[in-house]
């Protein structure tokens, strides 16, 4: 099968055939129609400080996916909904199910997690297998393109709703997949105003269509000018970081009230500074550092209330490079941006493509369609 891989530390990928996965006795095997590109495959690819210390090569990426059961293991409970032809999200944190907290009930911060596409083999393929108790079984109306973002949705409503919004003013830091739709989650949520701080403008907008009330590039505007523009005197009531910038986290808690919450989700990929700015005590706010939950938090919140029929008129998704093909390395774009070209072992992502965005994004994802190679087209 084909598989973009991380052969050996370093930046890059490369486009390889390995073997078809194993099917285990509780296990599922996925044939992958869709695969969403997250931000922590873009650490892999440029291969930070965290992904040196965390990833054993080689491994195949990729850990949001959408895709159907092609094979049940034996020992797989018979008469439930995880069957062949399911179609399936996938759940890309496996737990052990014995430490303290998978016995809590707070799996998604198991001490023995390990990440599909991190630490075992992930979806950036022809086919995975995961445990059949994280494939997630998705109604047939669901389109594909959402399934394979259940994972970023899933973290955006977890994040949100930490904290009661209803009447809130909310500051959510950071406009990507994750912060976009956390804030058509807090607009939901009842809270008063939402405002979405970035760079990019094109990310601005889509926070704005998402339903922010005020949108602050932050390289021209301070989040202190918003506030008065939102005719606010005493500073956020929540505030959401999806960044994983330090200025960012500077920038938010400087314009918190206080007993103000923070839920903070973004990835760092610098440490933070000792000390966040002037004035700042750790007890001014009430604060929470948070890991990936899983995608049972969408179902149980978003899809029970029938508002994935409303994500979906939303153009979440909208650049669909094929996989694969020479191009679909400008997925990888901004600056980590890499340009394809053909190596020893098949595709390698290699090299500075420039400073262009990426083509055809019209949404807040990227997603590969997973055709048959006489089928693949560029959108």
């Amino acid at each position: 099968m084909r598989a973009l891989t991380k052969l050996a530390p370093g930046p890059g990928l490369e486009l390889v055939d390995r073997p078809e996965p194993v099917c285990g006795p509780l296990d599922v095997k996925v044939r992958v129609l869709r695969a969403g590109l997250c931000g922590t495959d873009l650490h892999l690819e440029q291969w930070d400080d965290w992904a040196a210390a965390t990833v054993k090569t080689p491994m195949v990426i990729g850990h949001e996916f959408y895709g159907e059961i092609v094979e049940v293991g034996e020992d797989v409970p018979k008469g439930t909904a995880v069957k062949v032809g399911a179609r399936v999200s996938g759940e890309g944190h496996i737990v052990c199910g014995h430490c303290r907290n998978c016995r809590a009930g707070r799996r998604h911060v198991c001490i023995n997690t390990i990440g599909i596409g991190v630490n075992r083999d992930g979806a950036f393929a022809d086919y995975v297998v995961l445990p059949a108790t994280n494939a997630w079984v998705q109604p047939e109306w669901i389109d594909p393109d959402l399934g394979a973002i259940f994972d970023p949705l899933g973290n955006a409503t977890h994040t949100a709703l930490q904290w009661n919004m209803v009447g809130e003013d909310v500051l959510i830091t950071g406009a990507g997949p994750i912060g976009v739709i956390a804030t058509a989650i807090a607009r939901h949520a009842g809270a008063k105003n939402v405002c979405v701080t970035d760079l990019s403008d094109y990310r601005l907008d889509l926070a704005r269509r998402a339903g922010a009330d005020l949108v602050v590039n932050v390289g021209q505007t301070r989040i202190k000018d918003a506030q008065r523009a939102l005719g606010m005197r005493e500073g956020f009531d929540i505030g959401l970081e999806m960044s994983g910038a330090p200025a960012a986290v500077a920038e938010l808690l400087a314009n918190m009230n206080h007993g103000g919450m923070v839920a903070m989700l973004g990835l760092p990929k610098d440490p933070y500074p000792d000390r966040l700015g002037p004035g700042h005590h750790p007890h001014d706010h009430h604060q929470r550092h948070l890991r990936a939950r899983n995608v049972r938090d969408v179902v149980s919140h978003v899809l029970d209330a029938g508002e994935l029929r409303d994500l979906q008129e939303r153009r979440l998704v909208g650049h669909h490079p094929p996989f694969p093909r020479r191009r679909m390395g400008r997925c990888f774009r901004g600056s980590s941006l890499r340009r394809v070209r053909q190596g020893r072992h098949g595709l390698e992502l290699t090299g500075p493509w420039g400073d262009r965005p990426g083509v055809g994004v019209e949404g807040v994802a990227s997603v590969w369609h997973n055709r048959p190679p006489t089928q693949c087209s560029w959108h």
